[in-house]
């Protein structure tokens, strides 16, 4: 196995672990001819150099991760980012104070639109109480 197939296998490793399987199958699925070398390229290196690196726990990668997207305006990134942060253990609250300093470093509108994309995320509806009788 060369260096560049482990750097790929640890990168799909770390990729499933923290988007899941099924959104990582979707992104194999859809991959063409034209998209496949971008596909290629992040699942080496965003996933299996930056995300592997011992430096920082996964936690702190996420938190990092949901502050430059919602302070860059990355929205639909966002809202995958917020679902990835869920699923590796951060809390509601952890996400919540990520958002704030976003607020306070990038700016009340990135802060208000990420909340809005976090919001259904991390408080997924829930039905309705039944009506009380009087």
């Amino acid at each position: 196995m060369t260096d560049g197939d482990e750097q790929h296998s640890t990168g799909m490793r770390v990729r499933r672990e923290v988007l899941g399987d099924a959104h990582v199958d979707r992104a194999v699925a859809t991959t063409t001819d034209f998209t496949a070398e971008f596909q290629d390229h992040i699942t080496r290196y965003a996933w299996g150099d930056v995300w592997s690196r011992p430096g920082l726990d996964r936690h702190t990668r996420s938190a990092i991760t949901l502050a430059l997207l919602a302070a860059l305006g990355h929205d639909e990134e966002l809202a995958m980012h917020v679902r990835a942060a869920l699923r590796i253990g951060l809390t509601p609250a952890q996400i919540k104070e990520v958002l704030l300093q976003v607020a306070v470093y990038a700016g009340v509108p990135a802060a208000n639109t990420a909340f809005r994309i976090a919001q259904p995320i991390v408080e997924p509806a829930s039905p309705a109480p039944a009506p009380q009788r009087q």
